[in-house]
């Protein structure tokens, strides 16, 4: 269920960027990393962590010519819904054409795909030799065309001057979704006859069906975090804080050879989607939830696994059976043709047929986030998307019952549209007491 902002070296959820308040007023996330290395420089780490092997060499990256397959792609929507360009700025989907990871602040950096013609890349001056080294990643390569700006220059203008070069300046423009408003709303007083509309039906309908190559990297992120998990979890014991499961997990995506990261909630906390900022300790009969994912080659995963240490009440058994069961059938109603809204349903039915609803009562949230280079992306299983499933759309399939005071359970694995019916990348946890079927 994580939200990740950046798919680069560092990943940084929302939930995480909240919650490093609890540690200390004021600390900041370089201290936390700090403060977690020089943990983990202290103390031993447990066999099940220290024996990971490295799964690095089975990360094949994506290649320029799988871009340019994607280039035409985009062109392809493009003049199917009538956009006659597509501006890129910083961020998954400029990596995902261009592969490009660029961060720059407040200065313009934009990549223009146009429908025909040759790709413009408008840049700042003094990141040129970044911009060229990095654009050797991209169909256009060394030959790239990069316009740069000065300081005290307008790049708003520059970039006028390109689109009428495209013979595009009262074109359509497509506007990639996380483009700050600062800077479509410049590109539109610069260029005020130029139409801009969302460039989401370009991006979107390139990156919703995974070709196999992304398949491959998706499947290899959810098993590396899923063995992170599990080598985690032999390491609980009686008194164990959220710091130190959280610096074990870390290890062991450091063993395995990617960057992760995981949210941690214990007993009460669980009963919050999200976690909470009160400080919690495992005890004999409290329940432990995990959360998040790793970064594959840009690819994401997102598991919740929900076990309990020690003996379990009665109730948290029943609750992780109705859960387990909502997402069986979530899995089971996915296939190419049926509605997304239709997963939604099949999941909450369960649920609410067992006595924890109607709606959002206790199933708080919608069952499942499209997947991919963004651990949150289109499309949504949720209710009144209408939008029809197709093959190799990818998705988390995660519901959940909190119970406000008591616990909470989520079950979530990354589920995957095949031609006849979905399966999902990892297999289900078991139960609360052997969420790994380890027994």
């Amino acid at each position: 269920m994580a939200v990740s902002w950046s798919s680069g070296e560092s990943m940084l959820s929302r939930r995480r960027f909240l919650q490093t308040g609890t540690i200390t007023a004021g600390a900041s996330l370089a201290a936390l990393t700090a403060s977690l290395r020089a943990e983990e420089a202290c103390a031993p780490l447990p066999a099940s962590i220290a024996n990971l092997k490295s799964m690095k060499a089975m990360a094949r990256p994506i290649t320029i010519n799988e871009r340019a397959r994607r280039l035409e792609k985009a062109r392809q929507l493009m003049a199917a819904n009538h956009i006659d360009a597509l501006v890129l700025m910083e961020g998954t989907s400029l990596n995902y054409f261009a592969g490009v990871q660029w961060w720059g602040g407040e200065r313009l950096f934009a990549l223009v795909l146009p429908a025909k013609g040759r790709a413009l890349c408008i840049c700042p001056a003094f990141e040129e030799g970044r911009a060229r080294e990095l654009l050797t990643n991209s169909p256009e390569g060394k030959n790239a065309e990069v316009r740069t700006w000065q300081e005290d220059q307008d790049p708003y203008q520059l970039l006028a001057q390109g689109f009428k070069d495209l013979n595009i300046s009262t074109g359509t423009l497509g506007m990639e979704e996380t483009v700050r408003f600062v800077f479509s709303d410049a590109i539109a007083q610069a260029s005020p006859r130029l139409r801009i509309v969302s460039g989401t039906p370009v991006t979107a309908g390139c990156r919703m069906l995974k070709s196999e190559h992304e398949l491959e990297l998706m499947d290899l992120a959810n098993r590396v975090t899923l063995a992170a998990y599990q080598a985690a979890y032999q390491t609980l014991h009686e008194g164990m804080t959220q710091a130190e499961l959280e610096r074990l997990i870390m290890a062991a995506y450091g063993h395995l050879g990617f960057p992760g990261e995981v949210d941690i909630d214990i007993g009460e906390n669980s009963s919050f989607p999200h976690g909470s900022t009160v400080p919690q300790m495992v005890r004999e009969g409290t329940l432990v939830m995990l959360d998040d994912g790793c970064t594959v080659e840009g690819y994401q995963s997102d598991i919740t696994r929900t076990f309990v240490f020690g003996k379990p009440s009665d109730k948290m058994k029943k609750v992780f059976e109705i859960v387990h069961r909502a997402q069986t059938a979530a899995m089971k109603t996915a296939r190419p043709g049926v509605e997304c809204q239709a997963v939604d349903a099949a999941a909450r039915k369960v649920i609410s047929d067992a006595g924890y609803g109607p709606d959002y009562k206790f199933f708080t949230h919608r069952v499942g986030h499209g997947i991919g280079m963004d651990g949150h992306e289109w499309p949504y299983l949720v209710h009144g998307n209408t939008m029809p499933l197709a093959r190799n759309m990818t998705f988390s399939d995660e519901p959940g019952i909190y119970i406000p005071g008591e616990f909470g359970v989520r079950l979530e694995d990354d589920m995957h549209i095949m031609e006849d019916g979905a399966e999902l990348f990892t297999p289900q946890s078991p139960s609360l007491g052997d969420p790994f079927g380890t027994t």
